[in-house]
């Protein structure tokens, strides 16, 4: 498990560099991510 968490820091910290967000836009990325998934998610459940 701590090989997967390590996999992760290290990918958001490689992705804030290369595209130079800061940790308040890294928030509301994840927001907006989670905002498209779960909208997804209700729409295949209802149709």
């Amino acid at each position: 498990m701590n090989i997967m968490i390590d996999f992760h820091k290290e990918f958001i910290k490689w992705f804030q560099k290369k595209f130079g967000v800061s940790d308040y836009g890294l928030y509301w990325i994840a927001y907006m991510e989670g905002m498209i998934v779960g909208g997804l998610i209700i729409y295949f459940i209802h149709h």
